[in-house]
This record gives C-alpha cells, structure tokens and sequence, in this order.
C-alpha cells in the first residue's frame, strides 16, 4: 500500500482523456488517470466543479494558438478543496475550500495540481459549482473593464451576450463601480435574469432593430464602452453603437468581419483586444483582490448556468458553443 493510500488519497482517478485533436466525441472519460503528485509550490486539489470556457473547446479541435501535447486532460479553472500540499506551501491547509485558475492546470479530472499562486480561498456560502464559475468570466471582465477599458463612474457600458460567464461578470461589476449597464441577452430567460441583476437597459441582441433602441437609450450619443463577446457577428454594429471616443473591447471571436475602418476614425474609437492570458502578475493580483472583495461584500454572485456530470463532458463542449441564450456559467460536476 502507497503512503498515499493510507493519508486517504487514490493512485488512480476518474478523467476527461483527449488522444487526438477533433470534435467533442474526442473526449473520452478515463478511470485509469494517476492522480498527480503536487511538487515545490504546488497544491493537490481535489476538485468537485469545473468551468467550462469557449476556449477548451477551440483547444480541443488542434487549429487553435495552443496545442497542448497529447493525450491531455482539458481545463483551466475549478473548485474543490486542498488535498494534499507540495513543499515549501504555506498559507493552505487540507480540507480548505478554493477555487482556482492557471493555464498549468487539468481540471476536467477528480484531482489537478496547481501552483500556489493560482489558488483563491472559496467563501463558505458558496457552493462549489459557483466557485468553478468565478475565475475566467470575473478576471476576464475586469481586465476588460479596467485595465484595457479604463472604466470609471458615470460612463456607460453595452455588455454584449451578457448573460454567459463574462458577461454576468461585467454586469456585476460595472453596477458596483457606477457605471450605467446597458446588455443584451438572446433569450427571455436571460434577459429576464439581467433585469433581476439591476441591469439599466436591457436589449434583444435578435431583434432587427436594438442598435437603434441602444442609441435611444443614451440620447443618441452611444456607448463609452462596448464589451463585445461576440466581435464577428458585432463589429459592425459596435462601431455604430458605440459614442465618440468610445472604447470597443473585444474579449470573444469566432471569425472574420468586414468593418468600415472609416466607421472607427470619425468617431475616434478604439477597438481593444482583451486576452486574459496576456495579464501580468500585477495584474491578476489586482483584479483577483477587487473579486475577493467583490464576494466577501456581496456584490459579486456568481450565476451558474447548466451543469453536466463529468462523463457529459462532449454534451457540455456542445452547449457552450451552440446554446442559443446563456443563463449563467456552464460547469462540469465532480463525481467523489
């Protein structure tokens, strides 16, 4: 028997396995994954969620910027608690509730290790599902918002598809930092949940004519910020929406747009490219402390969406690139 195996800790756990590049059937459930051992800095999680982002799915086809060698287990963020600590870990202790996020980590899995740094304590009166909905949606609004966006009271923001991860994210905060929250939704459920969250306006993204209702809205004079989640189907209709000045942010794509750059110039606006893998250390520290402060105040909440057990994996991939109205962060459940 294994020194882990009396501290109560398996040699093998349940995974998603990807051994080749393709669709969602590419994801396979493993009962055979060794459970991996935390090294210097590092954190045994035993996770019971995990986030699914837009991005795992583009990973997973190969034609994306990453490409991760295979056989890989998939994901980036998720909550469980603290297992087992590598050396020279302080600060954490066994049985703590955390959520997390890292490129270096494998969520889709009963166990991941993380560096140290990437860990968040998880509020008690959090479930873990929402835990597992924090990370990229709320670090990646506030990049946007604040440090590529320069966001402060009394501007306005349209957050585009605001009822996925992101956007539930951007809402919240740009409300708590005294911005007026224009934000579309594609279903009535969704637009409904926006209306319940203190959204200003509310707009059917569907609807022929919402980029006139947004203007409407502002008196005519558009938006000082756009956050734009969908730019090759919105671009256009951005650069109409959006007020002199004005700052597009684009944090999601899925294509090419034709766009009349002369659309940008009269108006002076800038189109801004938020990556949330391009965050400096500094960076993440902020926004990650501005979200703590956000839970512990209660004006961050984080809305789960549908949720799949982890064998659904390939239905969970599906959902997220094919859902025709978000209401809240998609997330994988953990079997014990």
């Amino acid at each position: 028997m294994s020194a882990r195996s009396v501290c109560g800790l398996p040699a093998m756990m349940k995974a998603i396995r990807v051994s080749r590049f393709g669709g969602p059937e590419v994801l396979e459930l493993a009962n055979d994954a060794p459970v991996p051992k935390p090294q210097k800095g590092e954190v045994l999680v035993r996770l019971h969620a995990a986030g699914m982002n837009p991005v795992d799915t583009y990973i997973r086809t190969g034609t994306y910027h990453i490409t991760p060698q295979l056989p890989y287990i998939p994901g980036k963020e998720a909550a469980g608690t603290v297992a087992e600590l590598g050396e020279n870990v302080s600060g954490w202790k066994p049985g703590d509730r955390v959520y997390m996020f890292s490129p270096m980590i494998s969520s889709y899995a009963q166990f991941t290790v993380a560096p140290v740094e990437a860990l968040q304590p998880l509020p008690d009166a959090l479930s873990f599902e929402q835990g597992a909905s924090i990370p990229c949606g709320y670090l990646t609004a506030y990049r946007a918002l604040f440090h590529k966006g320069k966001a402060h009271a009394g501007e306005s923001v349209l957050i585009h598809g605001a009822t996925g991860a992101v956007g539930v994210g951007a809402v919240q905060l740009a409300l708590a930092y005294g911005l007026t929250v224009l934000a579309t939704g594609g279903s009535e459920a969704g637009r409904e949940m926006l209306r319940k969250m203190g959204v200003h306006h509310v707009f059917d993204h569907r609807a022929t004519d919402y980029a006139d209702k947004v203007l409407a809205a502002t008196g005519g004079k558009g938006c000082d910020i756009v956050l734009e989640n969908l730019a090759n189907v919105n671009l256009d209709k951005d650069l109409q929406m959006v007020a002199p000045f004005g700052r597009i942010l684009v944090v999601g794509n899925r294509g090419r747009i034709e766009i009349c750059p002369r659309d940008a110039m009269t108006k002076e606006v800038s189109i801004i490219g938020v990556m949330l893998w391009r965050a400096t250390e500094s960076e993440t520290k902020e926004a990650s402390a501005a979200i703590q402060a956000g839970l512990q105040r209660g004006f961050i909440s984080p809305i789960v969406g549908k949720q799949f057990p982890l064998k659904d994996a390939a239905a969970a991939h599906d959902e997220v690139i094919n859902s025709k109205g978000a209401t809240g962060k998609i997330v994988l459940t953990i079997p014990e």
